[in-house]
């Protein structure tokens, strides 16, 4: 009985949640501070009834559980609260005035945020955030470029909470606007059943082809990509359907969980929605989401282009067939049952890219789109349960984020506030010893490490404020400083020791979690050249000339096969050898930096290993000399 009440009353506000914003999107966001809280406000009180201090059990466990998480729930309201309805005052006094009853205010939002980050996220941001803040106090102890004056309680407090450099920051006005609405709106599609239409039309279309089943996996990820920001929830949405049939099509248990995990991982990727981080790109770059979203598309298709050219030598090397047709269903017949689901998507690419909307706009007229084309089929019509259950569904889905988002204005509020963020720019390019590659290889290690327990915009948006600007210094075009920090933050999830969306895959799969990291790391190995491609040549990103663009292209689509190639040691339908898989890795290499020399060097190499190849390729069997070896 109790469950069942409590459970309501997440419903009640998880929803009330999700209405908030699409009331704001439509008459327009309150003020920043306003906004920015309203959100966090939601989101704690969310979290702290979802994510109990202590497992309820005997009498004396619940009645503990529901002590301290009442008073954390009503604290949660307590600073929410004042910064809403005080958000003039706080504005003219600033952190340079703060009342007393503020600065105590701002210790506990910092302590609530700080407590309900490691219940959603884990203890790694947590961790990293208290670390700064323990910055912020000793700054005066700190030697060379690291020290500073030191500041007091109320000074970071006041400065954490009562303006907008700290939790209500960019990130957590991105997360309260832009993710925010996107969440819902990918909500509603779900629930319509567009992503069961996505995956269906994969398997039919793709289900007859080698390993046709991984294909559908990876297929399918690309798809529900274009409507979930998640790693962790495509895998679950899309593995649930595609790791059974890859088993069942003779696929190991920890390769096919390491399919769908790889996969999942590039839907971040994947425009038009993208993740949370992309929006948070919006802010930072002061570009608009069109903007960032077209420069997305050629590295969102190679890297799936990657992995399925990774699936694809994989599936050959162990002889798996596809499925018979026979027993697959009509690819037309299931178009046309699910056709008008992809109405709301192309409205929102419209919206951005033609008439060129807000994003939030552009989200809340693809929401009403979605109930609006839902009545055109039985199946997927949005009566009111469905509604409710997309938005109870989307209320719970924003809690992550939003979490993430204001620890990590905890970590840029001190690194603004001691001036540290204006001087990492000359202390990581020292560091590189002035090289841009150097610079890269150390910035992607950075991401991979942070990414392994951390969210992935959370990793962004450290980065951005912390190496972003040293790339920049260094000659990196903006648009692709930001999309290299962003893309490995994704790749994170994929790799071990710590590889998240691996071990979602692992779980549904029945395998083992570390050795399916290990495959969906070696799957995803290929899509680790992009990011240097791009640095180096923005032209992967839409910026250049068209014929910049499609060399680019082709370059980076022949260099991701050839190191597919070399990892997996298959080659036009036979195994390569060792000299033949050094050589297209070279190839792979040289290409990454544009280039005369270095393109004419990338492609001779792959074509001395071809041409070995069909030098030393085995002889094909006839029927006779196959039953003699018999």
């Amino acid at each position: 009985m109790e469950r069942n009440w409590c459970a309501s009353v997440v419903a009640a506000i998880a929803a009330a949640f999700s209405l908030f914003h699409l009331w704001t999107s439509y008459a327009g966001t309150l003020p920043t501070m306003q906004q920015a809280y309203t959100h966090l406000g939601f989101a704690l009180v969310l979290i702290f009834l979802t994510r109990p201090f202590v497992a309820e059990g005997s009498k004396a466990r619940t009645l503990l559980r529901w002590s301290i998480d009442s008073l954390l729930i009503l604290g949660s309201v307590a600073i929410s609260a004042y910064a809403v309805i005080n958000f003039l005052e706080i504005s003219r006094r600033g952190a340079g005035d703060p009342t007393a009853v503020g600065v105590w205010l701002g210790v506990l939002a910092v302590v609530l945020v700080i407590d309900a980050t490691r219940r959603i996220v884990g203890w790694a941001l947590p961790i990293l955030a208290i670390l700064f803040l323990i910055y912020g106090f000793v700054g005066p102890y700190m030697p060379g470029a690291l020290g500073h004056r030191g500041y007091d309680l109320e000074r970071i407090a006041s400065t954490l909470y009562l303006t907008t450099s700290g939790l209500a920051g960019t990130p957590l006005q991105v997360s309260a606007t832009y993710v925010a609405i996107f969440i819902i709106f990918a909500g509603f599609l779900d629930t319509s059943g567009a992503g069961k239409f996505f995956i269906d039309w994969s398997y039919a279309g793709l289900g007859w082809m080698r390993g046709g089943p991984a294909k559908v996996a990876v297929v399918g990820s690309a798809m529900m990509g274009t409507i979930s920001g998640s790693a962790v929830a495509n895998v679950v949405a899309t593995g649930t359907f595609t790791i059974p049939v890859m088993k069942r099509a003779g696929l190991r248990p920890a390769f096919a969980g390491a399919v769908e995990a790889a996969a999942s991982s590039g839907g971040q990727i994947m425009p038009p929605v993208m993740g949370a981080a992309a929006f948070i790109m919006v802010e930072f770059l002061g570009a608009p989401y069109s903007e960032i979203m077209t420069a997305a598309i050629f590295p969102g298709i190679l890297y799936f282009l990657a992995v399925l050219t990774m699936v694809d030598f994989e599936v050959a090397k162990a002889g798996i067939k596809g499925l018979p047709r026979s027993e697959l269903p009509s690819a037309w017949g299931i178009f046309k049952g699910g056709w008008h689901l992809l109405a709301p998507l192309v409205l929102l690419v419209y919206l951005l890219v033609v008439i060129e909307y807000t994003p939030v706009t552009s989200a809340f007229y693809g929401i009403v789109a979605v109930l609006a084309v839902s009545f055109l089929r039985g199946a997927t019509r949005m009566y009111p349960n469905r509604i409710w259950t997309a938005l109870r569904a989307s209320g719970t889905g924003m809690l992550e984020v939003a979490a993430a988002c204001a620890c990590a204005g905890i970590i840029i509020g001190i690194l603004m506030l001691t001036g540290l963020a204006t001087r990492l720019s000359s202390i990581m390019i020292d560091l590189a010893g002035g090289s841009l590659f150097v610079l890269m290889i150390i910035t992607m290690i950075i991401s991979l490490i942070l990414g392994m327990g951390l969210p992935t915009s959370a990793v962004y948006i450290i980065l951005a404020t912390l190496v972003v600007p040293a790339m920049v210094e260094m000659g990196v075009n903006p648009l692709a400083a930001h999309m290299f920090v962003f893309y490995f933050g994704v790749l994170a999830n994929v790799t071990p020791p710590v590889a998240i969306a691996a071990y979602a895959g692992a779980g549904l799969a029945g395998a083992n979690a570390t050795t399916t990291g290990v495959i969906a790391f070696k799957l995803a190995l290929a899509g680790f050249l992009l990011p240097y491609i791009w640095v180096y040549n923005p032209a992967l990103l839409l910026q250049g000339t068209p014929f910049v663009i499609a060399l680019a292209v082709v370059t980076s689509l022949v260099g991701i096969i050839a190191l597919a190639a070399a990892v997996q040691g298959y080659l036009l339908g036979g195994p390569a050898n060792w000299l033949q898989r050094l050589l297209l890795g070279g190839g792979a290499l040289a290409l990454i930096k544009p280039g005369i020399l270095t393109d004419l060097i990338g492609f001779g190499l792959i074509a001395v290993a071809l041409l070995l190849w069909w030098i030393w390729r085995p002889a094909p069997q006839t029927p006779q000399a196959a039953s003699a070896s018999e």
